[in-house]
């Protein structure tokens, strides 16, 4: 979130998504921007399509959390599944196992960039992802360092970390 406004300033932005609940002071920053560059916006959708795609947003309540509004995406493109997690928690995926009958998925985008605070063993279990894909920092070293043990656990689910 704190780098949207730069996204908005210096590429071609045509409509943005917010999550679900309360606008917090960063969110109403940027809707100053988009109110001032035209651009639209909408919070808590359940559902967008783009060109012949659809993309479900599985994650529509709200919560005290602000990791676990985290727009959670899933959609299917050329015959692959996609889920993309942003910060959501545990909690946030239990929710989704409970309310969906999600496909085993074929690129996994970690939650809350590989945290122990997302994808439990039995999220990972339930969508059996064929790759997962964790975004870290520039100092990826230290990173994996203290990840090490969360990163096997992944493998051990015949996942590919990329």
């Amino acid at each position: 979130m704190g780098e949207a406004i730069n996204l908005v300033n210096n590429f071609k932005v045509e409509k943005v998504i917010f999550n679900c609940g309360p606008y917090n002071d960063l969110e109403k920053e940027l809707i100053k921007v988009l109110d001032k560059k035209h651009i639209k916006y909408y919070s808590c959708i359940k559902e967008l399509n783009i060109d012949n795609n659809k993309l479900f947003f599985l994650q529509t309540k709200e919560y005290d959390n602000e990791n676990d509004k985290s727009n959670v995406i899933y959609t299917e493109l050329i015959g692959y599944k996609f889920m993309f997690m942003g910060d959501a928690s545990i909690t946030t995926e239990k929710e989704i196992l409970n309310n969906y009958n999600l496909p085993d998925i074929d690129v996994l985008k970690v939650g809350h960039n590989g945290s122990r605070t997302s994808s439990s063993k039995e999220f990972i279990n339930e969508i059996s992802p064929k790759y997962s894909v964790i975004s870290v920092g520039k100092n990826i070293m230290s990173f994996l360092k203290m990840k090490k043990d969360y990163i096997e656990e992944i493998k051990q689910e015949k996942a590919i970390i990329i």
